[in-house]
């Protein structure tokens, strides 16, 4: 990065992803500060580069400054990446506010949607900053692997062209490729959603469904999620990927992925409460299934899988009635961008109601 080694990158957050990237951007040359809440992390991080809590195996380049300062962090940043859970985001971003220019880069890699207001995570940037370099990263983004330097890829999204070619060159490298979209209602969402079906795809593994079902629930689940986003004006286009289908396809088949772990657990009979308590992190589409169930019926977007999992997560039903609801629901088109529902299901009734016998006026009996 010749002109782009003094870039300073500030990272809000001291969570397993926001610390991956802050290392990455160190290794690429940038001065990198990283903010957080808990005194005991940051002297972790600055005396033995390790992240005790979240990234225990992985060295942290040297070069990241930990802090709970926020002034510290912020001054000077000409990139800030915000990797804070949905539920905190828009406090830490007012605490922020003080010190946030309008000239500087903000992206979110947050996975969420905010409770109160359904709003997406950039739309909190926007709404409280009103600023115009606003932009997300979202992926096939496994913490860990990408500490382990394992060759990972994902995408910035933002309709500036600047932002995204600042985050391209300041967290691209050899294992860590990024690439570049102008949907960034479409990549949010998909990087949100996909979390829903995680949690589904766990709880079928932990009941011993096998790959068939496993390839069913991916599919069906994208459909869903694309069917959704659209509604709320997304491009079905950018769910075919990074940002759709490879998240989709990681966070349903890890074990590595937090919401899979949770549905995994929920499968083999523990309840929400326990299952969360176990994985002792941030699961966001424990919080997000409700949210958007709510919105689809608003919308009148159909989504029964996402409602199927609101009925075990919330209201008590067996996990494996999640599975019957995907067999029971409506065999409707496949690729809805292709052949949409309606036709199908026109086609359906007309099939399926009984023959009109015309009568002639000779037969009519007064």
């Amino acid at each position: 990065m010749a002109d782009e080694q003094q870039i300073k990158v500030a990272v809000l957050g001291g969570g397993s992803f926001g610390t991956a990237l802050a290392s990455i951007a160190a290794d690429n040359g940038a001065q990198v500060r990283q903010w957080m809440r808990d005194e005991a992390l940051v002297a972790q991080i600055n005396q033995e580069h390790r992240n005790g809590r979240y990234l225990p195996d992985y060295p942290i380049n040297p070069a990241v400054e930990a802090s709970t300062d926020l002034e510290a962090v912020l001054v000077g940043a000409e990139l800030v990446l915000i990797a804070i859970p949905s539920k905190a985001f828009r406090s830490v971003v007012q605490a922020a506010k003080p010190w946030l220019t309008a000239q500087q880069i903000l992206v979110s890699t947050t996975k969420g949607i905010e409770q109160e207001s359904f709003l997406l995570m950039s739309q909190v940037l926007e709404q409280e900053t009103g600023f115009s370099h606003i932009g997300v990263i979202a992926g096939p983004n496994l913490a860990s692997e990408i500490a382990d330097k394992q060759l990972t890829a994902t995408v910035i999204a933002s309709a500036d062209a600047l932002t995204r070619t600042r985050v391209q060159q300041v967290l691209g490298c050899r294992y860590f490729r990024v690439y570049a979209s102008n949907d960034r209602h479409g990549v949010e969402l998909g990087g949100a959603l996909k979390n829903i079906y995680a949690i589904a795809a766990g709880m079928a593994a932990a009941l011993g469904m096998g790959e068939n079902t496993r390839s069913m629930l991916m599919t069906r689940a994208l459909a869903e999620m694309s069917r959704f986003a659209v509604a709320q004006g997304a491009n079905p286009m950018t769910f075919l990927g990074l940002a759709g289908v490879g998240d989709l396809i990681v966070t349903c088949s890890s074990n590595l992925s937090r919401n899979y772990r949770v549905g995994y657990a929920l499968g083999e009979g523990r309840d929400l409460e326990a299952a969360v308590e176990a994985l002792g992190q941030v699961a966001e589409g424990v919080n997000t299934v409700k949210l958007v169930c709510a919105k689809a019926e608003e919308l009148g977007v159909y989504m029964p899988l996402a409602e199927g999992l609101k009925r075990v997560l919330f209201d008590g039903v067996p996990a494996q009635e999640m599975a019957r609801t995907l067999m029971l629901g409506e065999q409707s088109s496949d690729v809805e961008f292709i052949l949409p529902r309606e036709a199908v299901q026109q086609a359906h009734r007309e099939q399926t109601s009984p023959p009109r016998v015309a009568v002639s006026k000779g037969d009519v009996h007064e």
